[in-house]
C-alpha cells in the first residue's frame, strides 16, 4: 500500500473516526484504525462494537491496499504537522509497519492485520428515510440532556425515536426521560419513515451523532432496524447498535389537567435562578417558586449557606401556589427554549409541572416537584 493525501483531508476523516475508539480495551485491535486504499480513495473505518464510523478520502493511491494501525496515536501525529503538508503513507509488509512521511518527518507505526478487524454489519434495515441535519440536530439538541445516566434503568439511557400522531400531524418524535424529567420533539415526518419501529438510541451514540452534525448542512440518510441505526451524512456513515429494551409509556408522565398556568420572561427568570441558587446546597440544589397574582418570588434557604429571594413579574392569575424544583433541572430546560416566553402548567405542589416554549408548539418538558 502506498498513497500521498493532503494532511488536512487525512485529519478531518480521522477526526471523525476516532471518536468512537476507546482509549483502553482488552482486544488490541479495537485501538486501531482500519485504513483501505483503492482507486482515487483513502477509507477509514473504527469501532468500539457497539458504534461503527466509515469515512472516505481523497487520496493519491499509486498501491492499493489495506492495514490498520494505533487511531489515536496516527491522530497525534497528523495533528502535530504543518498545515498544508503532504503525508506519503507506505506499508512495509516484510516489517510489519506503516510510515508516515511529510516533509522531514518520518514515523513507523506498529500494525495489524485488517483481516481481524471486526465488521459491524447492520444488516436489512426496512426503513430508510431522509432528514435535514438542521432537524436531526434539533431532535437530539433538545432531548439529550434528559437522557438517564443510570445504568439500572438501562432502558432510558438514550433517545426513543419513534413515529407520533400529534393532533392531524404526523411527527417524528424524540424523547428522553432520567425520572426526574422528561423532554420532548417532534418534526414533520419524512417520507419513508411511516411504520418504522420505535428505537432506542444509546447515549454515547447520540453525542457522536451530534459531534458529526455540528456545522453540517447536509441532507441525513437514515436506516432503522430493530436492532441497528444507520446515519449517512456526506462522507461519513455512523453505524450503531440500538438499546435492547422497551421505553416506558411516557405518556402517562405527561399532565393533562394543569390548569394553572403562569408565563414569564425565559430570560429574566433564567437569570434569577441562577442567581438564588447560588445559595442552594451542591446536594439538595431546591428553589423554590412562590406563585402569585402576576408576581413569583423564588426563594432558596440553606441552613448551612444562608438564603436568597428575587421577585419577579409574570401572567397569573389562578390560585396561589408554592412549588419547588431542583434549580439546575429548571435551568436545563428553560435553557432550550427559544421563544422569549416560557410557559408553565401547573396543578398542585405535588404533581408533575409541564413547561412550553412561548414560540414553539413542538416542543414540551416535563418536570418534577422536589420538597422545599
Amino acid at each position: 500500500m502506498r498513497l500521498v493525501i493532503e494532511r488536512g483531508n487525512l485529519l478531518e476523516a480521522l477526526g471523525h473516526v476516532t471518536s468512537v475508539v476507546e482509549r483502553r480495551t482488552t482486544i488490541p485491535i479495537l485501538s486501531n484504525v482500519l485504513i483501505r486504499a483503492s482507486g482515487e480513495t483513502l477509507a477509514f473505518k473504527a469501532t468500539d462494537l457497539e458504534r461503527e464510523v466509515i469515512e472516505d478520502a481523497r487520496a493519491e493511491v499509486t498501491a492499493s491496499g489495506a492495514v490498520t494501525v494505533p487511531a489515536h496515536m496516527l491522530h497525534d501525529i497528523v495533528r502535530k504537522l504543518p498545515e498544508g503538508s503532504q503525508v506519503e503513507m507506505r506499508r512495509e509488509t516484510e516489517k510489519e509497519r506503516l510510515t508516515l512521511t511529510a516533509g522531514q518527518a518520518r514515523f513507523a507505526l506498529q500494525t495489524l492485520g485488517p483481516e481481524d478487524f471486526p465488521d459491524l454489519n447492520a444488516g436489512e434495515l426496512g426503513h430508510t428515510f431522509e432528514l435535514q441535519a438542521g432537524d436531526l440536530k434539533r431532535l437530539l439538541d433538545k432531548t439529550r440532556f434528559a437522557i438517564s445516566t443510570e445504568e439500572t434503568r438501562y432502558y432510558l439511557n438514550g433517545i426513543f425515536l419513534h413515529i407520533a400522531e400529534s393532533g392531524k400531524k404526523h411527527t417524528l418524535r424524540a424523547v428522553a426521560t432520567d425520572g426526574h424529567r422528561l423532554a420532548q420533539v417532534e418534526v414533520a415526518r419524512p417520507k419513508g419513515a411511516d411504520g418504522m419501529p420505535g428505537v432506542i438510541i444509546p447515549r454515547k451514540t447520540v453525542h457522536e451523532l451530534h459531534r458529526l452534525l455540528e456545522g453540517s448542512s447536509e441532507t441525513v440518510a437514515v436506516g432503522v432496524s430493530p436492532a441497528k441505526v444507520r446515519f449517512e451524512i456526506g462522507a461519513v456513515t455512523l453505524t450503531s447498535k440500538l438499546i435492547d429494551g422497551t421505553f416506558p409509556d411516557y405518556g402517562r408522565v405527561i399532565p393533562q389537567g394543569n390548569d394553572k398556568e403562569m408565563k414569564v420572561a425565559n430570560a429574566e427568570f433564567m437569570s434569577a435562578v441562577d442567581r438564588v441558587s447560588t445559595i442552594a446546597s451542591e446536594r439538595g440544589r431546591a428553589v423554590k417558586l412562590n406563585i402569585g397574582r402576576n408576581k413569583l418570588v423564588l426563594s432558596v434557604n440553606n441552613p448551612e449557606g444562608g438564603s436568597a429571594t428575587e421577585e419577579l413579574s409574570v401572567h397569573y392569575g389562578a390560585t396561589p401556589l408554592e412549588i419547588g424544583f431542583n434549580a439546575r433541572y429548571l435551568l436545563d430546560i428553560a435553557g432550550q427554549l427559544e421563544g422569549e416566553e416560557a410557559r408553565f402548567l401547573l396543578a398542585d405542589p405535588g404533581s408533575p409541572t409541564m413547561i412550553k416554549d412561548g414560540g414553539d408548539e413542538t416542543t414540551l418538558y416535563v418536570l418534577m416537584p422536589m420538597r422545599v
